[in-house]
């Protein structure tokens, strides 16, 4: 029986093979969407799972309530892993990690092998204990890993590293040199595996904490955060209610009494105010965009959700087309169904007969679709910024892609078998049966969803693209274009300032700043605290960065004075001297600045100068306090150029690196880039957008170009009698087309609310935004009417001109 039913299934699929192909197009389009986007949220929902005891392991977060919002941060201090561990017995272990760029070693350097004169800038560095090795059971190559970073100056490379460097030897033993200092060797002590892609630790080098003390006492200081922490709890262990009771204890027994051993003023309810929890590892990567530092390289869950649901939504509407354009062919199959049900044939069969047809046209829309999914993973890749492949591997996946295909099929096959089975014989074969275009009701309903839907995409797709446009080009009060950064400075060691002179000596150099303290992301930050003079232990303090520059900085970048002066670095009391933004004057309440005195940790500095608040975050935080100090922070160069022989100026620039730092490999980067970088998952985000709204729309089109030649077949005599009669073709025109677009119009009354919604939604998080303006809304739907106009009109014009008499002459 369901040989017959094949058979007569691949022999109705090549009879009507425009209706066959636009289907397994159309599906198979959706089928490839969904495998791309599953593959990719399957990664991203996978981040930590791979680790052994995953399930008990968590990060420490704390969280602080002000009246502007809620900070929160994964940074305590250096002695809070070794507290919590022996306070509370429902820790197994604890560990910490430390990878601010602020501290000599983390982050990023230049290195040496043993006795090789080679410099190599390497990235990726973190300190960590040795009991991290052992939360995360890190797999070695090389090294025991239950005590390479137990002994004092240790460090463990990544395996990656190890190829690198040192190919098939075991590199175990050998030193490594950080920035130059000899008098600082790292003992190479072990070799761990690669972190997989799907890990939130994205690190090549772990140096070891013990023995380390970055400054007196900060070991010991429970008001200097600068450490990750983290734990294992105990299986039984209720990580919420036990988040609460290790923050309330921590904070009542150790942190307030620090601040007021310090005499800070506390707000009244600090305790209320000032709370942790405990998140889960595998949380991190997908739940980490409301926490201070995190936000950039991590991936959101909204993102995730969202993406998920366009895919099945581009399912849904190739479903769509086969159910409209089975019913619209319902005329074409109606003389078939009423012969089978004379001759004996019942429902059931029938049913049976039409849902092997779907299931077939599914089966063949699978293979489409994978062998459409291989085509464009690459692109979907670069897109994404994540490598993905399709897992061929894995024992379920060709199981689950048969078992799909076919209930995608009995899906959208289901509601078209019970239509065309349920016709009455007698009816049909006395041509009685009106069908196809004028049993419309669902046909209409579901166009209108598949273009509510698509229109919902552009709308979302030219938002992001205009906030993205807004984040590029807004006044973000520093200029960034013609900036050059010269990386890898701090081997210059004290030649910085001689280097400094010769660079501004250069024909299109205008002038030059030595700061790592960029508006960027990925540089040197340090969060102080500050409040005005003889109000150290009155006032609560105020939050602030605090940056060292020099006194070229503020002209190179094209920052505001807006009042005061800039420091002169012959002025021997500039060197304790401050100048602040506008955001610091406004909470420190000061009215007239200049000449005033702050306080940052009992150091007073006199505020010099005032400029004007320029964004060196990106535009989802707003702007912060923020102090600038004359100092030296010189690992970075900033070169401000007006030339227009970039390639010439860049090629004098290595010149003149080489002359200096003959031993490392010249690296720059113009700061327009850096900061677009700042931007790339916006930029993912609207590319992965757009091609979903373009593959929409193109799904949602070839369904509407189907029906409507379905529909205009069935018109045709109609359409011969109208002309006989004389009716213009503009009129004919009209009158096929009329339908569709109404149909298009009333797809974009109800997308545009539901897109004002979501979008507006999106655009809570950033503090600098777009107001979405009824342009938008226009340029979408004429977007989608013309489409569907284009799209209908092919058939509307082809039977507008065909002459009555070939379509009249059996008549």
């Amino acid at each position: 029986m369901w040989k017959n039913y094949l058979k007569i299934a691949w022999r109705s699929l090549l009879k009507a093979r425009g209706f066959s192909i636009i289907n397994i197009a159309g599906l198979g389009i959706g089928i490839a969407a969904c495998l791309l986007i599953s593959v990719y949220i399957i990664h991203e929902t996978s981040y930590d799972s791979f680790v052994p005891n995953s399930e008990n392991i968590y990060r420490v977060v704390r969280q602080f309530d002000f009246e502007q919002g809620t900070e929160r941060s994964v940074h305590f201090s250096a002695n809070m892993a070794r507290t919590i561990n022996s306070d509370f017995d429902e820790i197994e272990q604890s560990g910490r990690l430390m990878d601010n760029e602020l501290f000599y070693g983390s982050g990023s350097n230049e290195i040496q092998f043993d006795d090789d004169p080679m410099q190599h800038h390497e990235e990726k560095f973190a300190y960590v204990d040795q009991s991290i090795l052992d939360i995360f059971n890190i797999p070695m190559v090389y090294g025991d890993a239950k005590k390479a970073l137990l002994d004092p100056n240790t460090i463990v490379i990544s395996e990656s590293v190890a190829e690198r460097f040192f190919k098939d030897q075991n590199p175990v033993g050998h030193v490594i040199y950080l920035n130059g200092n000899r008098e600082d060797p790292r003992k190479i002590s072990g070799v761990m595996r690669d972190f997989p892609t799907n890990s939130h630790l994205d690190y090549d080098y772990f140096l070891t904490l013990t023995g380390i003390e970055f400054e007196p006492g900060e070991q010991d200081r429970w008001t200097q955060n600068n450490y990750k922490t983290y734990v294992t709890l105990r299986p039984d262990v209720e990580a919420e209610v036990f988040g609460k009771t290790l923050g309330s204890t921590v904070i009542n027994k150790y942190i307030l009494p620090a601040f007021v051993a310090q005499g800070r003023a506390l707000p009244e309810n600090f305790e209320q105010l000032y709370s942790m929890y405990l998140q889960p590892m595998t949380d991190i990567h997908l739940h980490s965009t409301s926490i201070e530092d995190e936000a950039s390289f991590r991936s959101d869950i909204k993102i995730i959700w969202v993406f998920g649901t366009v895919a099945l939504f581009i399912l849904f509407l190739a479903s769509i087309n086969f159910i409209n354009l089975s019913t619209a062919r319902s005329a074409n199959r109606a003389k078939e169904v009423g012969l089978r049900k004379v001759v004996g044939s019942g429902r059931g069969s029938l049913i049976s007969q039409f849902l092997t047809e779907s299931m077939l046209i599914s089966i063949i829309a699978f293979m489409v679709g994978i062998v459409l999914a291989e085509l464009f993973l690459p692109f979907f890749n670069q897109m994404s910024g994540v490598e993905l492949t399709l897992p061929w591997r894995q024992p379920l996946f060709i199981p689950i892609l048969l078992a799909s295909s076919l209930l995608v099929g009995a899906m959208a096959g289901f509601y078209p078998a019970i239509y065309l089975s349920g016709f009455s014989p007698i009816k049909v074969l006395k041509g009685k049966l009106r069908l196809g275009s004028k049993s419309g009701g669902l046909q209409s309903s579901l166009v209108v969803f598949q273009f509510t839907v698509s229109i919902i995409l552009i709308i979302g797709t030219l938002i992001i693209n205009e906030q993205l446009n807004f984040i590029l080009t807004s006044k973000i009060g520093f200029e960034k274009e013609q900036v050059i950064q010269l990386y890898g400075t701090n081997m210059l060691g004290d030649k910085d300032e001689l280097f400094k002179e010769e660079l501004g000596r250069i024909q299109g150099v205008s002038s030059v700043s030595i700061s790592d303290y960029l508006p960027l992301e990925n540089t040197k930050r340090n969060g102080n605290s500050f409040v005005n003079e003889g109000k150290e232990n009155i006032d609560v303090t105020v939050g602030a960065q605090a940056w060292q520059i020099d006194e070229d900085y503020l002209s190179t970048l094209g920052i505001e004075l807006l009042a005061g002066r800039n420091f002169d670095k012959d002025l021997e009391s500039d060197k304790s001297a401050a100048i602040i933004n506008e955001q610091m004057v406004k909470e420190l309440n000061l009215t007239d600045p200049i000449g005033k005195r702050i306080s940052r940790y009992g150091q007073l500095s006199e505020v010099i100068g005032v400029v004007k608040d320029f964004r060196f975050d990106n535009m989802k935080q707003r702007i912060e306090p923020l102090a600038f100090f004359l100092g030296k922070s010189n690992t970075i160069f900033s070169v401000k150029t007006e030339t227009a022989d970039m390639p010439a100026l860049l090629a004098e620039l290595e010149g003149k690196w080489n002359q200096f730092v003959p031993n490392l490999p010249f690296r720059y980067a113009f700061m327009d880039d850096s900061f677009a970088q700042m931007y790339d998952n916006v930029s993912r985000v609207k590319l992965i957008f757009t091609s979903f709204a373009v593959l929409a729309i193109l799904v949602a089109c070839l369904g509407l170009f189907a029906l409507s030649a379905f529909m205009v077949e069935q018109r045709s005599k109609e359409v011969s009698i109208r002309k006989v009669l004389g009716a213009s073709m503009e009129g004919i025109f009209g009158m096929l087309t009329q339908k569709f677009l109404l149909l298009i119009f009333g797809s974009l009354v109800i997308a545009c609310p539901l897109a004002y919604y979501f979008m507006e939604n999106w655009l809570k998080d950033y503090e600098y935004k777009i107001d979405i303006g009824w342009q938008v809304f226009a340029i979408s739907g004429a977007l989608a009417l013309g489409m569907a106009l284009l799209t209908v009109s092919f058939h509307a014009i082809k039977s507008a001109r065909i002459n009555p008499v070939v379509t009249l002459k059996s008549e």
